[in-house]
């Protein structure tokens, strides 16, 4: 067995032992239900791969001296980067009833520097049936991802469209 192959199948069961498929239809979400995420560092190679995948090499989170004579004194994460992994630390529950639809009221209230970890709480708020998706409901997924301290560093609404149990037909 080649190392390569070792070393795939282990991230592969690495991969496996920290997201769950969980079946639930439109009808068993309930607002208010909430989860919090596994915590995740954010590092310089983050930032630096981040902005090498984007094109956004914008000194503040490049250029260190600069960053001193700002306001945050000292580089922050983009806030695409810090959406990617705020949402990325919600994929540890995999819905294959569910999917995306969009993000709404997107915002970056406080700064993410290198060396914060940050984890993401996600609210059930609204549910109603889709207008357009005969058999499909809407819910809204308050996300918010908050650092070490508590404060909010990204909110947004995650809109899912979920099957729905009963179709009406």
């Amino acid at each position: 067995m080649s190392k390569l192959f070792v070393y795939i199948k282990s991230k592969l069961i690495c991969a496996r032992r920290y997201s769950v498929e969980i079946e639930q239809f439109f009808e068993d979400y309930e607002a208010g239900a909430q989860r919090k995420t596994l915590g995740r560092t954010i590092t310089e190679t983050d930032i630096v791969v981040h902005a090498g995948h984007t094109g956004d090499f914008f000194p503040h989170h490049m250029d260190a001296e600069f960053c001193a004579t700002r306001p945050f004194g000292q580089r922050i994460a983009h806030g695409t980067m810090t959406f990617a992994i705020g949402v990325g630390l919600t994929a540890t529950q995999i819905n294959p009833r569910a999917f995306t639809y969009g993000y709404e009221r997107l915002r970056f209230p406080n700064p993410v520097h290198i060396g914060d970890t940050i984890h993401t709480v996600v609210t059930i708020g609204n549910k109603s049936p889709d207008p357009k998706r005969k058999g499909f409901g809407q819910v809204v997924e308050v996300t918010e991802t908050k650092k070490q301290d508590g404060n909010t560093v990204m909110y947004c609404e995650h809109i899912l469209l979920v099957e729905m149990k009963e179709t009406g037909a």
